[in-house]
């Protein structure tokens, strides 16, 4: 460990991992075998004090909604009594969210001790004699082999890994899953994966593997086509949404002023012989059950999520039905069209590209009635912009431009200002921060009116902790 140092606190292990190429702060100009190089995670992952390898994996890939999936089956999967991991990507506020078990983040300790272990695992890949510098291995590459060695540690029955970007080179590619599951696909990183839904479902269709089943929740004729293509070349047997399995979402009415829950029902063309005597005797069983996130899209994942569990089941896992109602309505999953306030209401989506804005705007119009809406938007520079500016300036009244802090990646709120005086004359201003977009919008929302705040995982973040905190935030957070 000569070459980095001890790393014997929180801050020694942020340090190390700070001094790392991070993708989520500075983009891949590429995306490809020279960028990406899965043999590298191989003999990083085959370095570690432990075989990671044994722990079973669900591997979720898609555009939209893996994030959300992935919490709804870690959510069932610990209430049916399994020790389930989770490791999603970008964390809200801290690293330590990024490796939960069982909704619970990995303490300070562990993290400390899991970035030792792994910046040893790197270090000892650096041939003897090699110039004074750091291993070649990204962020990402670091997090996910920590995130496996901390399931492996603390001995989880499961985990549910997130995919970071694409799928096909992703350092999550290299797990061995007992089942895949794809979201929805569409446009989003095409600089990188693709001009086309069908070039970018190839790169998401790259984790599909000999033999494992594969849950879709793919809808895009072109994007189901090729995803059906990979599974078929794999043997690899294949669940789609709208033919093996479907739903239907219960929208909740007029949340600015009451919390009602959203509701989903749930149907399989061919339930598991262990949940076909339940639902023959109580056809109910997976009708009106109540979903912890807000949304027809998320009504989509809830479906994605029972039919992957469905697979678990038929390879004998017991996930009795009773505890997929109750993980579902314990679900949570911040920053995903979550209703901070009311009166006004006030609503945080971590919404990053036109498919998602889309379904921001639909679960807004279904499930609210507010007199007048103000939107707070701000983005990262290698987003489209315009697009999502197309999709939301007409549903809102006003715009308050922002950015968030402490990235170069934050598209400036004067371009942005641009880009929505061409799209309307609706009015707009511009903020230099979400604290202070924040402050604005409480200035021009009446308390019978709506504020929503979106565009990126950042300003997500930073727009709730100053509504979750402000002394100033008027909102009634009941």
């Amino acid at each position: 460990m000569n070459r980095i140092g001890r790393i014997d606190s929180p801050a020694a292990a942020q340090a190390y991992l700070s001094s790392r190429l991070n993708y989520e702060r500075s983009p891949a100009s590429s995306y490809d075998a020279r960028s990406f190089r899965l043999e590298r995670m191989q003999r990083l992952v085959g370095k570690l004090p432990v075989d990671v390898f044994r722990v079973p994996v669900v591997h979720v890939a898609g555009t939209k909604g893996k994030g959300s999936t992935s919490a709804m089956l870690a959510s069932i999967l610990t209430t049916a009594g399994f020790r389930a991991g989770l490791y999603s990507s970008p964390h809200l506020y801290r690293l330590e969210e990024r490796f939960a078990v069982d909704g619970v983040p990995c303490s300070e300790e562990e993290l400390t001790s899991l970035v030792a272990s792994v910046a040893e695992a790197a270090e000892a890949l650096v041939p003897s004699g090699a110039a004074q510098g750091p291993a070649p291995h990204t962020y990402f590459e670091l997090t996910t082999a920590m995130a496996m060695l901390h399931f492996a540690r603390r001995d989880v029955d499961v985990a549910v890994l997130e995919v970071g970007l694409g799928g096909r080179l992703d350092s999550t590619n290299i797990c061995r899953p007992t089942a895949t599951v794809i979201t929805s696909i569409s446009l989003d990183h095409t600089r990188l994966l693709g001009e086309t839904v069908a070039e970018i479902s190839a790169e998401k269709a790259g984790i599909i593997k000999p033999g494992v089943p594969v849950i879709s929740g793919v809808t895009d004729p072109a994007a189901a086509d090729v995803i059906a293509e990979k599974a078929r070349s794999a043997a690899a047997r294949l669940f789609r949404v709208g033919v093996d399995f479907d739903y239907e979402y219960t929208s909740p009415k007029h949340l600015e002023r009451c919390a009602t829950p959203p509701r989903v029902s749930i149907a399989l063309q061919q339930p598991p012989a262990a949940w076909a005597h339940t639902l023959a005797a109580s056809p109910a069983a997976l009708a009106d059950l109540r979903l912890g996130l807000l949304g027809r899209h998320q009504a989509a994942n809830a479906a994605l999520a029972v039919a992957t569990l469905a697979e678990l089941v038929r390879q004998d896992w017991s996930i009795p039905l009773e505890v997929v109602r109750q993980g579902l309505a314990a679900a949570q999953w911040p920053a995903r069209a979550e209703v901070l306030g009311r009166q006004p209401a006030v609503v945080v989506d971590a919404a990053h590209n036109v498919a998602s804005v889309v379904a921001l705007v639909a679960t807004l119009d279904e499930s609210f009635s507010a007199r007048r809406r103000v939107l707070i938007f701000g983005t990262s520079n290698d987003k489209p912009a315009e697009g999502m500016l197309a999709q939301l300036v007409p549903a809102f009244d006003e715009v308050v431009f922002t950015r968030y802090l402490d990235s170069p990646r934050a598209e400036n709120p004067d371009e942005l200002q641009r880009l929505a005086s061409r799209l309307s004359d609706k009015p707009t201003h511009v903020s230099p921060s979400p604290a202070a977009a924040w402050q604005c919008a409480q200035e021009l929302a009446g308390s019978d009116d709506l504020i929503c705040a979106c565009g990126s995982c950042f300003v997500a973040a930073q727009f709730r902790e100053v509504v979750l905190t402000s002394p100033l935030a008027g909102a009634d957070k009941s």
